[in-house]
């Protein structure tokens, strides 16, 4: 419910520091300067070398909250997986029917791209079935120049 989630878990974990001279910290209370006033109850959780990676990765504060950070990411997003997996069969969807669209677009429309539409005057003022003295008329293939 914050901007930039993962980055205030990250900032909130490795933020841990002496508070400033002067600044009045209550007893029981943890000074951390990214976290809403300063004060905090949550001790610092991460120190380093507390952890042993097995590929041999240093254990630090940063590297460790790093990881914390990115877990809780990925656990708080169960569907993120079915996610990807319906942007990928969308994306392979529309690789096949943007292409029959065009095609059926350019199909479609092809004939009448090159009719030519004139405009004639009757020769003379006869009025024909519809009651109108003038006309169109439809011609197929390019227009004349």
């Amino acid at each position: 419910a914050r901007e930039a989630q993962e980055d205030y878990i990250f900032a909130l974990l490795t933020g841990y520091c002496d508070p400033p001279a002067g600044y009045d910290l209550k007893e029981g209370l943890h000074y951390n300067p990214y976290f809403l006033g300063g004060s905090i109850a949550m001790a610092q959780a991460l120190y380093p070398g507390v952890y042993e990676y097995p590929d041999g990765t240093p254990a630090s504060v940063s590297q460790m909250a790093k990881d914390v950070t990115e877990f809780l990411s990925w656990v708080s997003q169960p569907e993120m997986q079915t996610r990807n997996e319906m942007g990928i069969k969308f994306f392979m969807l529309m690789l096949i029917a943007i292409p029959a669209c065009y095609w059926w677009k350019r199909h479609k429309w092809a004939p009448l791209k090159h009719q030519k539409i004139e405009f004639q005057q009757p020769k003379a003022a006869t009025r024909d079935q519809t009651g109108s003295t003038t006309s169109l008329r439809f011609r197929r293939g390019a227009p004349k120049h």
